[in-house]
């Protein structure tokens, strides 16, 4: 069932998403992924098995805890620089970004019903590095690069697209305005520093009035990822309709850095109980957050938690 039209998951109720899909994969399941590229599984049917058996667990949370759930493609990686430099063309992007979203639709048609609404999202990352961009794109320079994705998922049963960890305004003004010029939904999910900052050094709420402003809103909402609790809970005081337009959290386990996880050869996988206890603690902060997921270092076993506590 199509939710393009109107996202379920803006009416309120709880909706839980995946979480640290490529972590996870790495850490615990073996795997390698040349440049953390999650979506090169796709490339054969073996890769394709593991990641539907990746998402298989979350789906089955969902439907214990009787929430909605949005499923988000392992497409992170899969534009067009990212691509070249493993290897692939701009055919075989097109159609591993189409496959992985065919890969989605299995998973919703076989649990729509007893989990629901499900929500398909095109996953987009970001152009250049996640933590700290060395090449920063202007508005219309980044609309024309991630243009070549989101019309892709445009043209599959993708219900939206997310923009994960953007690290800067103008690269998500740039998504935004790609995913309004084709009309499918888009939602724009920033990364923060241990100060609640953009990697950019922009405050948080300023830098969604800024996407507002510049896209009249073209946001569906807002969410935040790769980054602890204790790293933005204390920008969430005080005036800011800004926090009404945040519907969605991936948090990390880990309290450290993102230059600490950089350097990190082990996995922190943090408590997941006291990761739940801090996204409990976040109602008051961010009023409409609803959206509920994890980032690196998170699984399943986090999820089932924030599920439990959300309550």
């Amino acid at each position: 069932m199509s939710h393009r039209a109107h996202l379920p998951q803006l009416d309120g109720g709880l909706f839980l998403t995946d979480a640290g899909l490529e972590t996870d994969l790495i850490f615990n399941k073996g795997m390698e992924l040349p440049e953390f590229a999650a979506f090169d599984l796709l490339k054969d049917e073996q890769g394709t098995q593991v990641l539907r058996d990746y998402y298989v667990p979350y789906l089955e949370t969902a439907r214990e805890k009787g929430a909605g759930f949005v499923l988000e493609s392992p497409t992170w990686r899969a534009n067009p620089d990212w691509a070249q430099k493993i290897g692939h063309d701009v055919a075989e992007l097109d159609a591993l970004n189409r496959r992985a979203i065919e890969l989605l639709e299995g998973l919703r048609s076989e649990y729509e019903g007893s989990v629901g609404p499900i929500v398909i999202s095109g996953c987009v990352g970001p152009q250049d590095d996640g933590y700290n961009p060395g090449k920063v794109l202007d508005a219309d320079a980044a609309q024309d690069y991630h243009s070549t994705q989101v019309t892709t998922f445009d043209r599959t049963e993708a219900d939206m697209v997310t923009a994960i960890t953007m690290t800067y305004v103008s690269e998500a003004i740039g998504v935004a305005r790609a995913a309004a010029g084709v009309g499918i939904p888009s939602a724009i999910s920033f990364t923060v520093e241990t100060d609640g900052r953009l990697p950019s050094g922009q405050p948080l709420g300023e830098a969604i009035e800024e996407v507002d402003a510049a896209t009249r809103a073209a946001p569906a909402y807002y969410m935040i990822n790769c980054a602890h609790p204790t790293h933005f809970e204390t920008v969430l005081d005080g005036p800011g309709a800004w926090r009404d337009r945040v519907h969605g959290l991936r948090a990390n386990a880990s309290t450290m850095s993102h230059a600490e996880l950089d350097e990190a050869e082990e996995l922190d996988d943090g408590d997941p109980a006291d990761l739940a206890e801090r996204y409990a603690a976040l109602k008051d902060g961010l009023p409409e957050l609803n959206v509920l997921g994890g980032c690196c270092g998170t699984d399943h076993r986090h999820v089932a938690a924030i599920a439990e506590r959300w309550g």
